[in-house]
């Protein structure tokens, strides 16, 4: 199979649980561009979050086992997700001696040292089938006709999310078509894996702004669209973009109240549907 074959045999439906937030709020101006969170926010994400997709490993490990088995991996599916995980820590610990806020991995290499395997090709089917075990997504209601309609409205469209290698094969597989494909702008795509800076880092706010100003787009001009108030609200406010808190999927909501680095910080907009978004465009 075909790694977009590989997300739809492992993708079923999934529905948004309701919260109890209200739409509330206004933009602030001119909108010329929308950049998207990915997981939590265009896409249901069982984990929540592709970062704590660890708090879902210990209830799939019969699944995990019976991968490792396919894969012909003679190890123990909890030990080898306590190693897994243990690995990730320890080279983002590395990386943050580098100098580096969030550190964001690159997973295939981190399965290349836990398994043994050198083969990127079994790494990547690997990993990818392990995550679509732990963390099963399904696009959010009325993601795809939101991108749509911003795109008929001329509207700049980009991503900054947390992601891996995989995160890219969500959309050809749930969506239709690569993220190019439905109208995000090629070099508006920041996957952290491409950059080794992961949310809440600045990092990737302070590249995107960069970019489109060469599109002659302030950053007032911007809406950063996210689920987490500390991995998008705040680093998208520090980088003087609009904001907007999708808050229509109890999974995936973080509030972040009790983390000092939100304290004072609000989206401009909060929205409880996709779709909702467009009534202020």
């Amino acid at each position: 199979m075909s790694f977009d074959q590989l997300v739809r045999y492992y993708s079923k439906p999934l529905e948004p649980i309701p919260t109890m937030m209200h739409r509330k709020g206004s933009l602030r101006g001119e909108v010329k561009a929308v950049l998207f969170d990915v997981y939590g926010t265009l896409f249901v994400s069982a984990a929540g979050d592709i970062s704590i997709a660890r708090e879902a490993a210990d209830r799939n490990s019969e699944a995990v086992k019976n991968l490792l088995g396919k894969f012909g991996i003679s190890r123990d599916a909890s030990s080898l997700q306590t190693v897994f995980f243990e690995a990730i820590d320890h080279e983002k610990k590395r990386l943050e001696g580098q100098g580096i806020d969030y550190p964001e991995v690159v997973i295939e290499a981190v399965w290349k040292k836990v398994l043994g395997v050198d083969d990127d090709t079994v790494i990547k089917r690997f990993a990818l089938e392990y995550e679509l075990i732990v963390n099963p997504v399904f696009p959010m209601p009325h993601a795809r006709d939101v991108i749509t309609a911003l795109k008929r409205k001329k509207i700049i469209l980009g991503i900054i999310s947390n992601a891996q290698f995989y995160t890219p094969y969500l959309f050809s597989a749930l969506m239709g078509g690569a993220p190019r494909d439905l109208g995000f702008n090629e070099d508006l795509l920041f996957f952290s894996y491409s950059f080794g800076y992961g949310k809440p880092s600045f990092f990737l706010f302070e590249r995107a702004a960069e970019r489109l100003a060469e599109y002659e787009v302030r950053r007032d001009q911007i809406i950063y669209v996210g689920n987490d108030m500390l991995k998008d609200i705040y680093p998208s406010t520090a980088a003087g973009f609009q904001t907007v808190l999708f808050a229509g999927d109890g999974r995936s909501l973080r509030l972040r109240e009790d983390d000092d680095r939100c304290a004072g910080v609000a989206a401009d907009l909060v929205i409880t549907d996709l779709l909702q978004l467009m009534d202020y465009l």
